[in-house]
């Protein structure tokens, strides 16, 4: 296993050094340049509606003509977020203050704070065009790129490469994540795992993400909704007691983001632009803004409006990046670690609080890792899944994958860190290029969507859309008056 680890590190280089300068040249002046865009055009949607977020982000799920209720915002917020909240936010900081330096999480902030504008695009554009599926909706790029722009070609490619980064290569990285904190907790109690304790975790975790994907968008969505907030409370309460414990090392620690990022302060990768790609590279992985994954879920809820769920899910990039990132990086940089230890650069959350609270507090970030990356393999899964159909309604390619996400999850627990991030950064890169392209082209119909949800709330109302309140838009197969999302009525708006 160590000879194939090795040989794997050596592709992992390579594979980095070419993901690196795609990601310099190409996509990181492409998220910009989208992100300043739609923050312009939707006249800063992401600030200005921003007490409209928590509101879309508790609306009631919306009930179909057989009286049965939909998936809620908040359940499809679950969701995506169950696939953000998980290793971004711990390993990725991690890996990105790792070797970017402290300057690297100011520009994850600027970019999850530019960025939401797309996240608000993207997720609109799903709603638009999503599909019925059984009883609940599917939907996501692969559809807007073939229903809104009439290139289905085009959308299967992206299915394709968004099965390959997420149910496939993101799934190791969660499994990854998994298996190196139970190690570590192991390892304090001094007890060396070793390639066979690791395929036995990785083997359980497999067979407890069986039963839940089993169970279909319905059960992950409920699962996702009781985890996430659950864990993410409890590693803000963590966070809160680093703070405490290290109370004069704070001002010094977001010192450093600030100097680092502005090339004040010695960065560990070497130079601002360092900091920069690994912060956007970090970023996009926490947050998913702009990517085009979070739009599967966003997809899924039944709601009046589709303006309604692109702000649920730009509220998500807010919660995910400016909220639990930040945590991550104080809980971090207050401890002062060793940034130039490789040993560490996939552990430094383990290894902080360890320090600081004693070897009690790393079991408590082990429980808190392994919940969080259990629900970031569950969205991950339901990303794959909703793509699969794209592809194709037969049952053996379905079953073919279902079977796969099973043993990628025992793989990814024992293979090398490196190799999996090095895998997430390039097909990431490539999916994200897809769908900013797309999203621009398509950024007129989600502005007119935008106008329709401001005109209505601006009259008083509740807003509600049909497909009949704007042209141009291509081929919508949902939002029909009469069989799809019921008008609101006068009561239900003078109550919002």
């Amino acid at each position: 296993m160590d000879t194939i680890n090795e040989r794997l590190s050596e592709i992992a280089e390579a594979i980095g050094n070419f993901s690196g300068g795609y990601w310099s040249l190409i996509l990181v002046p492409l998220i910009g340049i989208t992100a300043v865009v739609f923050t312009i055009f939707t006249k800063g949607a992401q600030f200005r509606l921003l007490p409209k977020m928590a509101k879309s982000l508790f609306e009631p799920a919306e009930t179909d003509a057989s009286g049965r209720k939909g998936i809620s915002a908040y359940q499809a917020f679950s969701v995506s977020a169950a696939a953000r909240v998980g290793t971004g936010n711990v390993v990725g900081v991690s890996v990105a203050i790792s070797t970017g330096g402290a300057g690297a999480v100011f520009w994850m902030w600027l970019m999850g704070i530019i960025v939401a504008a797309a996240a608000f695009v993207e997720s609109t554009l799903a709603q638009l065009y999503k599909q019925r599926d059984k009883d609940s909706y599917v939907g996501g790029p692969a559809y807007y790129i073939k229903h809104g722009l009439g290139m289905p070609w085009l959308g299967k490619v992206f299915a394709v490469v968004l099965i390959f980064t997420f149910p496939v290569v993101f799934l190791m990285v969660q499994s990854n994540t998994i298996t190196g904190a139970v190690s570590s907790s192991a390892d304090e109690l001094g007890v060396e795992l070793g390639t066979p304790g690791l395929l036995v975790v990785s083997v359980l975790l497999a067979a407890v993400i069986a039963l839940v994907i089993f169970g279909g968008i319905r059960r992950i969505a409920h699962v996702a909704q009781l985890m996430v907030p659950i864990m993410a409370g409890i590693y803000l309460i963590v966070g809160v007691i680093m703070v405490v414990a290290n109370l004069s090392e704070v001002g010094p620690a977001l010192g450093s983001i600030f100097s680092s990022a502005l090339g004040f302060g010695e960065v560990v990768g070497g130079t601002i632009g360092t900091a920069i790609v690994i912060g956007f590279q970090r970023g996009m992985f926490s947050n998913e803004g702009g990517m085009g994954s979070a739009p599967v879920a966003g997809a899924t809820a039944s709601v009046s409006h589709p303006a309604k769920q692109g702000l649920t899910q730009a509220a998500g990039v807010y919660f995910d990046t400016i909220i639990v990132c930040t945590i991550t990086a104080v809980i971090i940089l207050v401890s002062n670690p060793d940034l130039g230890n490789p040993d560490l650069e996939g552990n430094l959350v383990q290894v902080a609080v360890g320090g600081s609270l004693g070897s009690w507090a790393v079991h408590v970030v082990t429980i808190i890792l392994l919940c969080l990356a259990f629900t970031s393999c569950l969205g991950n899964y339901y990303y794959g899944e909703a793509n699969i159909r794209f592809l194709s309604k037969g049952k053996g390619l379905f079953n073919a994958f279902r079977a796969s996400t099973i043993i990628l999850t025992v793989i990814g627990g024992i293979l090398a860190i490196d190799v999996v991030w090095k895998l997430a950064d390039l097909t990431m890169g490539f999916m994200a290029t897809i769908n900013l392209v797309a999203i621009l082209m398509l950024g007129s119909v989600a502005l007119k969507l935008l106008k329709d949800y401001d005109d209505q709330r601006k009259a008083g109302l509740d807003p509600v859309f049909t497909r009949d309140r704007i042209d141009g838009a291509g081929e919508v197969n949902c939002w029909d008056q009469e069989s799809d999302e019921p008008q609101a009525s006068s009561e239900k708006a003078a109550a919002r």
